[in-house]
Order: structure tokens, then C-alpha cells, then sequence
């Protein structure tokens, strides 16, 4: 017995039925290139939070991007972790196999000079903008197939989630840069 349809921010129709978990299917109007659309924008600017990673992390030194604080991830590593999977799908998308492994996701290459942190910094915004390119060629009907292997899911949910990822962790580094800059021993 279905129970109602209602919609989320994603794009997609959830139907709640009496049993078991929630359904979803896509609606007509999220294609790829809305998908890609929102990717561009967490990497680029243009979301509503008005916030974004190039512009969060163009004044960011390399000393500041390698900054330790206990109990947290370095900026460093929270960019490099969410340029890790966005490079991975990128892969896929490319037409390789997905070969992603969390262990690895969190270890950036050594970063000694601000050279190596804006060598960093430009592959991840390199290969987000082919990212996004290689979403908007995607046709709209291979949303609902599986990506690399059925154990990942579908197309949709994983590019959602590489969004959501990386939302997540602009976040983080915002927080991290704030405290880092109200800090008493100012690191410029």
C-alpha cells in the first residue's frame, strides 16, 4: 500500500510505503547536467550557501593547509581526501575501473612548499571541471544503472554522493581555516 510521494532537495521522488524501507526514483527534470551543474558549483561557486572549495581555499598557505590541530585532519588532507574519490569516478567515467580504497584517501603526496600545495590545489580543480564535463556527456538513462559494479549502486546515487562528500568536508575546512585564523598564535 503506498503510504505518499514526496520529494527531497536531490531531485528524486521518495515513496514511502507501508512495508519496507522508501523508494526512489528520479524525476524527468534531474539530468546530468543539473547533476553536473551542482558538482561545479561546490568546486566553483554559484550553490545558495554562497560558498564553495576554490574560493575557501585560494588565500589558504601552505603552512596553513598543513596545519595540525589534535583530534583533527589537516586542510591538506581533507582536500586531497575529496579530490581522491572525485579522481576515482573520474576514472570510471573515462571508462577504467573504479579503484578507490578509503586506507589511501586520506594520505596526500608530501606537500614541502606552497609550489606543492597549488600543484594540489590545480589538479583537483583540473580534474573537477573534466569531472563535470564527463557527468554532463553521461546520458540522462544511465543514471539508473549501476556504476563499475552493482555492490556501488547507481550512477545517481554515487555522483549525488561525490556532491555530498564533498560538501561535507568544505565544511570542515571552513571551520578549520576560522579557528585556525581566531587562534591567539595567528600562523601567517
Amino acid at each position: 500500500m503506498r503510504i505518499g510521494l514526496s520529494a527531497d532537495l536531490c531531485g528524486s521522488t521518495i515513496d514511502r510505503s507501508e512495508n519496507g524501507p522508501p523508494t526512489y526514483s528520479l524525476r524527468k527534470n534531474m539530468t546530468t547536467a543539473t547533476i553536473a551543474a551542482h558538482f561545479r558549483h561546490v568546486h566553483f561557486g554559484g550553490n545558495w550557501t554562497c560558498v564553495n572549495l576554490r574560493d575557501t581555499l585560494k588565500d589558504v598557505t601552505c603552512q596553513e593547509a598543513l596545519h595540525t590541530r589534535e583530534g583533527f585532519n589537516t586542510i591538506a588532507v581533507l582536500t586531497y581526501h575529496v579530490h581522491y574519490f572525485v579522481h576515482a569516478v573520474l576514472k570510471v567515467l573515462e571508462g577504467g575501473p573504479l579503484d578507490a580504497h578509503d586506507t589511501f584517501s586520506f594520505t596526500h603526496p608530501p606537500i614541502t612548499s606552497d609550489a606543492d600545495w597549488q600543484a594540489l590545489l590545480e589538479k583537483a580543480w583540473s580534474d573537477a571541471e573534466r569531472f563535470a564535463t564527463l557527468v554532463e556527456q553521461l546520458p540522462d538513462d544511465r543514471l539508473h544503472t549501476d556504476m563499475a559494479d552493482p555492490k556501488y549502486g547507481t550512477w545517481y546515487r554515487n555522483l549525488h554522493g561525490i556532491i555530498e562528500h564533498a560538501h561535507y568536508h568544505l565544511g570542515q575546512i571552513v571551520v578549520l581555516k576560522k579557528l585556525m585564523r581566531s587562534d591567539d598564535q595567528k600562523i601567517r
